[in-house]
């Protein structure tokens, strides 16, 4: 493994995604940190904590990973810059709930793209050098709503069983080529995608507890594959 890997975050200007990249940057001194989201204000404000912390490079790429144009400029700029990828992060998602035979059309399919069709792009893009190479990780963000259907969830929990799904084949197609491929699984986390919802902070995980998980999978030997981690609030509830 290269002594300064290279760590691609999508969704990395907020929530999870910042814990991750800040995690990272912290636990991993040295490596080349690419950030992918749409905000540039606010992934720079990630990059510079993330430098602050230890990582050698944190650099900025803006990018709708839903829209496959953009993908694919991102994809050669950042091969560009940093070459072939160690760590892959499909983070980037949105949600918001309605009943089902009153969501909108055009929610239905943002919802889906931002988390479903964004974590095929990049992964299109950017993962067969890493299998070429023969090595790396990817790690697609799924969610309790990748495993279990509730009620006003239509949208994300297609969206998300469609991640756990995707997770599934990538693996498959993957597993003799050096690369592993985990699906994780948080419940309710305090971040932005919380907000309204009701639910009180106490009762939901820190960002960092999940990003944690992410360290210590891909500190284990090659020889091992945590296949799908999920990751509860004590009470479990939510």
């Amino acid at each position: 493994m290269s002594k300064k890997p290279v760590i691609l975050i999508t969704g990395a200007s907020q929530g999870i995604g910042a814990a991750i990249a800040k995690a990272f940057a912290r636990e991993v001194p040295g490596c080349q940190l690419a950030l992918v989201a749409r905000s540039e204000k606010n992934l720079t404000k990630v990059a510079r904590r993330c430098v602050q912390l230890g990582a050698a490079v944190a650099e900025v790429f803006p990018c709708d990973v839903s829209d496959a144009a953009s993908v694919d400029t991102m994809a050669l700029a950042v091969t560009k810059r940093s070459g072939v990828l160690d760590v892959l992060i499909n983070n980037a998602g949105v949600f918001s709930g309605a009943p089902m035979f009153e969501l909108e059309v055009a929610d239905f399919d943002r919802i889906v793209a931002t988390n479903l069709r964004s974590v095929f792009l990049v992964s299109r893009a950017l993962v067969p050098a890493m299998a070429k190479r023969g090595r790396g990780d990817v790690f697609n963000m799924s969610s309790i709503a990748g495993l279990v259907g509730y009620p006003n969830g239509a949208a994300y929990c297609a969206a998300k069983f469609g991640v756990t799904g995707l997770t599934k084949v990538m693996r498959m197609e993957l597993k003799d080529k050096g690369v592993r491929v985990i699906a994780v699984h948080p419940g309710a986390t305090a971040s932005p995608s919380w907000k309204g919802s009701g639910v009180a902070e106490e009762r939901m995980m820190p960002p960092d507890d999940v990003a944690r998980a992410f360290i210590d999978i891909y500190r284990m030997s090659r020889r091992t594959v945590v296949e799908e981690i999920v990751l509860r609030p004590q009470r479990g509830d939510v």
